[in-house]
């Protein structure tokens, strides 16, 4: 047992104390992957495009906080086609290679607005207690 207060969040229709799930989505190993996959869904939201411009998205537009390295963005690019959230095909790029485009799916979607919801909420209440604490 923990030397923490508890305080009941209700996660998935299961209450847990905070800290136990503050250590689960910690440990979580694919956390990351998580707000990566949301970073690209919505990326890819307007048009398709292919990885290396998604990465240079991401850190042009973060004013280069976050970078997305090949090892993490193409294995998750292969996981969310897989899943169908996406579908990809070869075409040339604009510096006229030959480059695998993604493009979201209904299903991709779907996805984008139900995680980017729960992304906006959650980020809401940190805001809040990061405003009162």
């Amino acid at each position: 047992m923990n030397n923490f207060p508890l305080l009941a969040v209700s996660v998935e229709s299961h209450s847990i104390d905070v800290y136990t799930r503050y250590l689960y989505i910690m440990l979580k190993a694919d956390n990351l992957q998580g707000a990566l996959q949301l970073l690209v869904l919505k990326i890819l939201r307007r048009r398709a495009n292919h990885g290396f411009a998604i990465s240079s998205y991401i850190q042009q537009t973060s004013d280069e906080v976050l970078r997305v390295e090949a090892g993490s963005l193409y294995p998750a690019l292969h996981r969310m086609t897989e899943a169908g959230l996406l579908k990809a095909q070869w075409r040339m790029s604009e510096a006229g290679r030959r480059a695998r485009f993604y493009e979201l799916t209904a299903k991709g979607r779907r996805k984008l607005e139900a995680d980017e919801k729960r992304w906006r909420t959650v980020s809401a209440a940190v805001a809040r207690i990061l405003r009162t604490a």
